[in-house]
């Protein structure tokens, strides 16, 4: 059985704006369609990962613009979000584990600016908006749509939205629209404009929701999975039999159809435990630090936590 999409979500966000839809077709931003949101983890063992949707970086990446949208009406903020992962390569954070990125896990967006300018057609679209590639290429120039933890933002609040949706199943999408109502641009205490909540019910919510994800990203299971598919891909690249630049030019449908097809007995042993361990088989995987992911809400314009 097929998992759920995540449209009624996207419909909760509104009506994709006008200017957007001709962004949505270009094939950089096409390619993330088959980039999973969970880091490959939809094609590891079903003893350790249970999805409840299937999210792609696309999906991540136009619900991160429609909030931007949603809460600014203004076409350049909405487009730093749009493309604020189009270096995403497959596996995601994976390879920020295979390139020892372990605490930031921003090792891929070096890519960003080399992507976006390998698009004719998105050079052309931005001067029909008067915008041009510098104005989109830093989607950290936006406080909206990134900001330093533990301050919300558009990425980080649409990541605990789709991380509970569908990895902690901690929130139904019934909830959702009354996260987003209460969501409202304030200014923080370094004068900075970031997206706040009106209400602490809700800003209790978010913290929950995101400690939840925090754990699961530091449990011994995960570390172990994405350490695994590290260990895989760099094992996969050393031997020649791809690319680290496969990495941006393929999806994951296609790489692991390619990993699988590969007469190699080291490579098929590590994929079959990938596909196949148990929780009880899985071993304790020490790392260096792995990024935590805290936030602290502004609510009416106040952190939400004061300790």
């Amino acid at each position: 059985m097929s998992k759920p999409n995540i449209q009624e979500y996207i419909n909760i966000l509104g009506d994709i704006p006008s200017f957007l839809n001709k962004y949505l077709e270009l094939k950089i931003l096409k390619r993330l369609k088959r980039v999973g949101y969970f880091c490959g983890m939809d094609y590891g063992s079903k003893h350790i990962y249970d999805f409840g949707y299937k999210i792609s970086r696309y999906d991540h990446s136009l619900t991160t613009a429609l909030i931007t949208w949603k809460f600014t009406k203004d076409k350049r903020q909405t487009l730093l979000a749009l493309f604020h992962d189009v270096s995403t390569p497959c596996f995601s954070h994976v390879i920020d584990y295979m390139n020892k990125d372990y605490e930031n896990q921003e090792s891929t967006e070096e890519k960003t600016e080399s992507i976006l300018k390998s698009s004719r057609k998105l050079k052309q679209l931005l001067k029909e908006d008067n915008l041009t590639l510098e104005d989109i290429t830093d989607f950290k120039q936006s406080t909206i749509v990134d900001n330093h933890r533990p301050k919300l933002c558009a990425d980080r609040i649409d990541g605990i939205i789709l991380t509970s949706l569908g990895w902690t199943k901690k929130l139904s999408m019934k909830e959702v629209p009354n996260i987003i109502k209460n969501i409202e641009v304030q200014t923080n205490e370094d004068n900075e404009l970031e997206l706040g909540l009106k209400s602490s019910e809700v800003a209790q919510l978010l913290c929950e929701l995101n400690k939840d994800i925090d754990t699961l990203c530091h449990s011994n299971e995960d570390n172990y999975m994405m350490e695994l598919l590290a260990e895989i891909t760099k094992y996969a690249i050393d031997n020649n039999y791809i690319t680290y630049d496969n990495l941006y030019e393929y999806n994951e449908d296609k790489l692991f159809k390619l990993l699988n097809s590969i007469n190699d007995t080291a490579l098929q042993v590590m994929l079959n435990l990938f596909k196949k361990v148990t929780l009880e088989e899985v071993t304790i995987k020490e790392l260096p630090k792995v990024k935590r992911r805290l936030i602290n809400p502004l609510v009416n314009g106040k952190r939400f936590l004061t300790k």
